[in-house]
């Protein structure tokens, strides 16, 4: 028997440890990979919505 499942809630906590010296510079590389890691996700969640969609 299949499972289903109607919530899925997923938390994450990220903590930037780096020293003030270069954090500028450092800031805006980390910026950079999280928009890209926002925008994987994003991607995915939509795959994802399409597929149930065409069932």
């Amino acid at each position: 028997m299949p499972v289903e499942i109607k919530e899925l809630v997923i938390r994450a906590n990220i903590v930037n440890n780096n020293n003030d010296e270069n954090s500028e510079s450092e800031s805006e590389e980390t910026t950079g990979q999280k928009q890209e890691i926002i925008a994987a996700c994003v991607s995915q969640v939509l795959k994802i919505l399409e597929r149930q969609r065409e069932r």
